[in-house]
């Protein structure tokens, strides 16, 4: 099977220099999703019909398998197909889809495929209370489908037609080449409708049958920021439901953005509000507070992450309590039962089984040991301005609290750092290190104080007090 997608229009009412198919839905271009569901079909030729952006298309969703056409100039549907077919296998039949329709399911796409078969022409079909602005269906007395009308063109008999065309067909690629050859531009908007060839195929005696999809919302397409807004509802609400039925505890199905893959194990519960973004893994009995923002990070079982926290390529272990309004980055890795607090902010760092930084700090470029305790305040200096440095904190060790460690710097097993420290050289095991000023007190010493206001309309005294209230004397 060929499959062609169109993807060449401007989307002028998404009032964007982007070009309409590269607007996101879940944190992927919507031809990108057409693109995965067109790949679970095995396609033998993949063709994307580019035209306005073209480049920025190609940049965005090139890939081996994608064979692109050109449509330099955008006169219609059945103009943008006739560009794909150099690159089509004549032999095999050809489906087209669209860039901008991007939730329509594979299962779907498969039932008209097999309905059409080899030698029949297939439409993807629906029934819709308000049809204004489709193509209608229109067929004989016998119920054949005979031809599909545009709204503009159409009287008003046949806008009285609730069965719309969706504008996924499939077709003999044999008989397509003939079919969109013979096309004319004589209509309402002066395009080459692809639904032109409907009627040639009638006229050459090829049946044409339809399916329709399990769900209206399969077949929406996308012109305006609105409508862009609310597919993205749609798909999160359906993508919502499907955690819901294998067994993840959603508070608010309404309230949650999945841009990616979010696997989940057994009793996950997932607060509203919360973002997953790229491939997130959250184990059994993980518990996401409210507001969170999780890309590309892995949850171990038991982990409850609080409220407002943002991990990014992070892995917390086992029982691991995070936040509220902590920060994972980028190869942080912690193990079972490792406490992270608020306003605590970790990058590239190991943190072995039951540590904890509670408060207030920053872990970078360290390599932290089993049972530390990091106290509020801490820091660990990595970076001399021109390069990082790693910081050493083997297991049992106490940090006071206000500390900075500027690495590279150990700080030994069962060390203890005094607060206030300023580590610059490595600290013994199992000793006391403390680098602070001598405390000092000074008997009889004053606070200062605030001098009277002068009184209201009076000249400060040390102008009034020079002669003739002139300047003072050098």
């Amino acid at each position: 099977m060929n499959i062609v997608i169109l993807a060449a229009g401007m989307g002028k009412r998404m009032h964007s220099a982007l070009p309409k198919v590269l607007h996101p839905i879940a944190g992927r271009p919507l031809l990108a999703h057409v693109l995965d569901t067109a790949r679970s079909l095995s396609p033998s030729r993949l063709v994307v019909v580019v035209g306005h952006g073209a480049d920025q298309v190609r940049a965005a969703v090139g890939a081996p398998d994608v064979q692109f056409a050109l449509q330099a100039q955008q006169l219609g549907t059945g103009h943008a197909v006739m560009q794909a077919l150099p690159l089509l296998d004549p032999a095999q039949p050809t489906l087209v889809l669209y860039g901008d329709v991007p939730l329509t399911r594979a299962a779907t796409l498969r039932a008209l495929v097999d309905a059409a078969g080899a030698d029949r022409f297939g439409i993807l079909t629906v029934t819709m209370d308000d049809p204004t602005g489709y193509g209608r269906i229109v067929r004989n007395e016998a119920g054949q489908i005979q031809r599909i009308v545009e709204q503009k063109d159409a009287t008003e008999a046949e806008r009285a037609i609730a069965e719309i065309n969706t504008g996924i067909i499939v077709c003999p690629t044999g008989r397509l080449g003939d079919w969109l050859a013979s096309l004319r531009n004589d209509n309402a908007q002066g395009e080459y409708y692809l639904t032109d060839t409907v009627e040639r195929a009638v006229a050459d005696g090829l049946a044409v049958v339809s399916a329709q999809p399990g769900a209206l919302w399969e077949t929406l397409g996308v012109n305006s920021k609105v409508q862009l807004a609310e597919l993205e509802r749609l798909h999160q609400r359906n993508l919502a439901q499907q955690l819901l039925e294998a067994g993840v505890t959603v508070l608010d199905p309404a309230r949650i953005d999945i841009r990616g893959e979010l696997t989940c194990g057994r009793d996950v519960t997932i607060d509203v509000g919360c973002v997953f973004e790229g491939r997130v893994h959250l184990d059994d009995g993980v518990h996401i507070g409210p507001h969170c923002v999780i890309r590309n990070s892995k949850i171990g079982s038991g982990a409850q992450i609080h409220p407002f926290c943002h991990l990014e390529q992070a892995q917390v272990g086992p029982g691991g309590r995070i936040g509220p309004y902590a920060r994972l980055r980028p190869g942080a890795e912690l193990a079972e039962d490792v406490h992270v607090g608020n306003f605590v902010e970790i990058k590239n760092s190991r943190i072995a089984a039951h540590s904890k930084a509670n408060h207030l700090a920053y872990v970078g470029d360290a390599t932290v040991g089993e049972r530390v305790n990091i106290g509020a305040g801490t820091i660990t200096c990595n970076y001399d301005g021109v390069n990082k440095h790693r910081t050493v904190i083997e297991d049992d060790a106490f940090i006071g609290s206000d500390s900075q460690l500027v690495a590279p710097v150990t700080v030994g097993r069962g060390a203890t750092l005094g607060a206030g420290t300023t580590l610059t050289r490595d600290a013994p095991a199992g000793q006391l290190t403390v680098s602070r000023a001598r405390q000092l007190s000074v008997p009889g010493w004053q606070r200062p104080a605030k001098l009277p206001k002068a009184a209201s309309g009076a000249a400060p005294a040390d102008v009034a007090d020079r002669p003739e209230g002139g300047a003072a004397k050098q």
